[in-house]
């Protein structure tokens, strides 16, 4: 039985799907610019652009070169072992246990009059940095 067929409707669906998710991903950026405040608009469609360049670089570098992957681009997308899933599910868990006292902290910042925007960002990066580092940790002590 020939697989060809199949693999040429699997990227055909695969190209639509990010085509469609671009699109939506368009459309959201150019409501948020036309009636959202400020430069939200601009800043989603930046970081939009910024994260799909990421993971278009993670494909391609697991379809031309699958030795040369990370174990976060293998985990990342599903097609590591075991220790690969268990090293990202492990990161996760301990950045969802640091989330709740981090978010906890910027609400009652929030409360106590700092800037809101001020505090978004630096939940974000600390969340961001937990995350990073408890990967990097554990992938080097599994």
């Amino acid at each position: 039985m020939s697989t060809e067929g199949r693999s040429t409707t699997r990227k055909t669906f695969v190209a639509a799907v990010l085509l469609a998710f671009v699109a939506l991903v368009i459309v959201v950026g150019l409501l948020l610019r036309e009636r959202a405040p400020g430069n939200m608009g601009v800043g989603f469609l930046q970081g939009a652009a910024v994260g799909l360049l990421g993971a278009l670089l993670m494909a391609w570098r697991l379809i031309k070169r699958p030795e040369r992957a990370t174990t976060f681009e293998r985990a990342w997308s599903q097609t590591g072992d075991e220790r690969d899933d268990n090293v990202l599910t492990r990161a996760l868990a301990v950045l969802g246990l640091a989330s709740f006292p981090l978010t906890a902290v910027a609400a009652i910042a929030i409360a106590l009059g700092a800037e809101t925007p001020m505090v978004l960002a630096l939940l974000l990066i600390a969340e961001i940095t937990i995350g990073a580092v408890a990967f990097i940790v554990i992938n080097r002590r599994s």
